[in-house]
């Protein structure tokens, strides 16, 4: 069987996915944890910025001493790659992380997390009407939504306590979620012809130094700096490089819908590890494990399609 069968089969590229936000969703407590740790207040987006910027900077690295060990060869960019690269950092790293870090010091948690969701809708919205790299359905629009609806259950409670919007955070986060949209459509428009890990990796470290230079000029700071928070800074730096890189790697193989849907995963993967890393238990109630079926619901609508003829035509899900 070669390569790409077997990343396009439904089941192998499902099991990598919840890899990827298993990956992710632990990164939610450990990011957590790497604030108290350094002292970065909730609200110190030049510290987050820095600590961000850092973090992907040695992803960067690690994708790319890891790829060249496995690839038996070093992974530097081709000079028609570079301005691949440039793209997909600026979606992928500099403009949805500053927007990110930015609202989240002028929202809630909650909110940022309800809005993050809707990455799904835009990523098929962006992949069919701008860069045309499958048709919009309305099986795939109704799979979003019944998944974006499990988003907005875990939350609800956070969100009954007040839906007022204000631009600088939570129109922050919607940019930092249509530039996560944009990222996932340039990925797989751009790897094509591309080592999708070489790609993963030259992006991490451009952007993250961008991100770095950013928050150090906004006057960004370790207030505190130990042992323990070096190597949790260096797990969530394996985080993105892991997870980022085997997505990437799915995306180049499948068509967007049906990857980018199983980003719903993320927050109910956070809310499961938060609960055993922050003993936060409280959270898995009746109404987590109805957010977890409605998204496991969207995701089978989304990827369910009847067989279509290998024309050029049809569906690959």
């Amino acid at each position: 069987m070669k390569k790409n069968d077997i990343l396009q089969n439904i089941w192998v590229a499902a099991l990598l996915a919840f890899f990827c936000c298993a990956l992710w969703g632990s990164a939610f407590s450990a990011v957590k944890t790497g604030y108290a740790l350094l002292g970065i207040a909730d609200n110190a987006w030049a510290d987050q910025l820095t600590f961000g910027g850092l973090r992907f900077a040695v992803a960067g690295v690690m994708t790319l001493a890891a790829g060249s060990i496995l690839q038996k060869k070093l992974l530097l960019p081709q000079r028609g790659s570079v301005r691949k690269i440039g793209i997909i950092s600026f979606y992928q790293t500099i403009a949805q992380y500053f927007c990110y870090y930015i609202g989240l010091a002028h929202t809630s948690g909650v909110k940022a997390s309800v809005l993050v969701g809707a990455n799904v809708f835009f990523a098929i919205l962006i992949s069919g009407a701008v860069f045309h790299l499958e048709q919009i359905t309305a099986r795939k629009l109704a799979g979003s939504a019944i998944g974006f609806a499990g988003i907005i259950l875990i939350n609800l409670s956070g969100l009954l306590n007040g839906l007022r919007f204000n631009f600088i955070g939570d129109g922050m986060i919607l940019l930092c979620t249509v530039a996560s949209g944009f990222s996932s459509a340039s990925m797989k428009k751009l790897s094509a012809g591309e080592d999708p890990v070489m790609l993963s990796g030259w992006q991490f470290f451009f952007g993250g130094a961008v991100l770095t230079v950013i928050g150090l000029l906004g006057g960004g700071r370790f207030p505190r700096f130990t042992a323990l928070s070096f190597l949790l800074m260096l797990y969530l730096s394996f985080v993105s490089a892991a997870a980022y890189s085997v997505w990437a790697i799915l995306l180049k193989h499948n068509p967007v819908s049906r990857i980018a849907v199983f980003g719903f995963l993320n927050p109910v993967c956070g809310v499961m590890i938060s609960a055993l890393v922050l003993h936060e238990g409280a959270q898995i109630n009746l109404s987590f494990v109805l957010a977890l079926l409605l998204v496991c619901i969207g995701i089978i609508t989304v990827n369910y399609a009847p067989k279509q003829p290998k024309d050029g035509s049809g569906e690959i899900c």
